[in-house]
């Protein structure tokens, strides 16, 4: 039993999903393993900060009675039925909390499901539980959470990446085999590259957000964490689609994107090497990872090109001017008086004011803080036009670059991170080097446009992953599809297997693995 269960843990989505429908193994058997190997090495992890273990199992049993019933029950399973996800803790879920990784939701139960989650439960996927995330999203390294920080299971004394750190950690760590995120700036992708992931963030719009707290509501959206690049494929087509509940959701459809991922060639496409988003300030063994992954993209038979967007110098400081402001505006509903927590003040007349002020200051950290600080200035009279108007001027310049080098190559391609994990705490105190973690993500946030990030190898210098990060035109997401797969069976090829197969196993080793490809 016990081998059945290390083996179950490691499959793909895909290859779950096809023993489960030739009733290889039963869906609680899979949901069963992943709960066991939660309860094993969570401790160490802290990927999660709600396990829903007595409702997975419950749609997991659905599930094989549908399949034993035979007929229509089972001709009309999603091809997915039984197969185990976890949720970020920012999407609202019915029957479980939903904290967004504060203490000021501590225990906050959503009186409704979110889109994405009404989909899951539609194809009937077991929700494994809620995933540990940066408060509110606010962060690069999951470090910001009220409940402890997520370890990298590489090396658990290094950051999973974040906001969506728990997602990323629990897919490595094969607590789960899929997981859903939400990407402001960088929080899917980035976390995908220190973990060895792949992390998807949709074009905007394309994955409803109701249900998703909102951080900042025109950069925010829900994407899918897996192993493989045909695993996000899978979840995106189950979790995609227009959403009435959304003013922003998106009403033409997509390419077939599970087909796109197995296309399989490259060849004839042009690939475009961003010239602003490599080279100075990128750590050496990430530089090199990437320079292969080129050349193999080139080798299967694809144009490289090098293409300049040079307003992405400007991306940073606009990314961190708007997504601030909007955090001030969305942040607001935190008041003490509605919903979640409340504090009263100790002295003095008990007015609104004061106890929303004594609320936000107890249930909000230091990084929620110190973002509503500098959105609400940004925003505030005779200023905006000068902050928050400028970077939406910059904005629209960079959505032109991209459309301009669009003109010149298919997809888009760039490291996803400058550098591999850091140590826990290394840049906890200061908030500068901790937003540059996410230079070469933002962009495509501010822009509206498809992000894909893969495994590219490890580093030489610590031996930890290295992620290459592609770009597509908005609408466009088959094509991440089609050449994310096309270089992860290549990198595969050369590594002899997946990547995360070369990981240290939790429990056992708490080092990183050596070497590098």
């Amino acid at each position: 039993m016990t081998e059945l269960k290390n083996e179950l843990i490691h499959h793909s989505a895909a290859d779950l999903a096809a023993k489960l429908a030739a009733r290889e193994v039963t869906a609680v058997e899979v949901t069963q393993a992943h709960l066991d190997r939660i309860a094993d090495v969570d401790g160490q992890v802290n990927a999660f900060l709600h396990v829903n273990t007595e409702e997975a199992l419950a749609v997991a049993a659905e599930v094989d009675a549908a399949r034993a019933a035979g007929g229509s029950a089972a001709e009309e399973l999603h091809a997915l039925a039984g197969v185990p996800i976890a949720v970020k803790d920012l999407i609202v879920t019915i029957g479980q909390p939903t904290t967004a990784g504060s203490k000021i939701l501590e225990g906050w139960h959503s009186p409704y499901d979110a889109t994405v989650v009404k989909k899951l439960r539609a194809a009937k996927m077991p929700i494994l539980g809620k995933t540990n995330l940066d408060e509110f999203a606010m962060g690069s390294s999951t470090e910001h959470s009220a409940y402890g920080p997520t370890r990298n299971p590489w090396d658990l004394d290094r950051i999973p990446g974040g906001s969506g750190g728990g997602s990323a950690a629990a897919v490595a760590a094969f607590e789960a085999p899929l997981a859903l995120g939400t990407d402001t700036g960088g929080s899917i992708r980035q976390p995908g590259a220190v973990t060895g992931t792949v992390g998807v963030k949709p074009t905007y719009g394309a994955v409803s957000r109701y249900g998703a707290i909102a951080m900042a509501s025109s950069l925010d959206q829900i994407g899918p964490v897996s192993r493989t690049v045909l695993d996000s494929a899978l979840l995106q087509e189950v979790i995609g689609g227009h959403d009435p509940f959304d003013s922003t959701s998106l009403t033409d459809p997509f390419n077939d994107l599970v087909a796109a991922a197995r296309v399989g060639n490259v060849a004839g496409m042009k690939i475009g090497i961003v010239k602003e988003l490599h080279g100075e300030g990128y750590q050496a063994g990430v530089e090199n990872r990437f320079n292969e992954s080129l050349q193999l993209l080139k080798d299967a038979g694809a144009e490289i090109v090098e293409v300049s967007c040079p307003n992405l110098k400007y991306a940073l400081g606009a990314y961190y001017l708007i997504m601030p402001s909007e955090v001030s505006s969305n942040l607001a509903k935190f008041d003490g008086v509605r919903f979640g927590m409340r504090v009263l003040p100790k002295d003095g007349p008990m007015t609104i004011e004061r106890v929303m002020g004594a609320t936000r200051a107890a249930g909000f950290g230091d990084e929620v803080k110190r973002r509503i600080i500098l959105g609400t200035y940004a925003l505030s009279a005779g200023y905006y036009d000068a902050y928050y108007g400028s970077a939406q001027k910059v904005r629209t310049l960079i959505q032109r670059d991209f459309d301009a080098a669009f003109a010149k190559a298919d997809v888009l391609i760039s490291p996803t991170a400058p550098t591999t994990a850091f140590k826990l705490g290394e840049k906890l105190d200061d908030p500068l080097a901790m937003y540059l973690n996410d230079v070469a993500t933002i962009p495509a946030n501010l822009a509206g446009i498809p992000g894909l990030s893969l495994p590219g190898g490890l580093a030489d210098e610590d031996g930890l992953p290295v992620g290459i990060q592609l770009l597509a035109p908005a609408r466009q997401d088959a094509r991440l599809y089609r050449v994310g797969a096309v270089l992860e069976s290549i990198l595969e090829e050369k590594w002899g297997g997946p990547m995360l197969a070369q990981a240290p196993v939790l429990g056992s080793a708490t080092t990183t693995a050596g070497g590098s490809n």
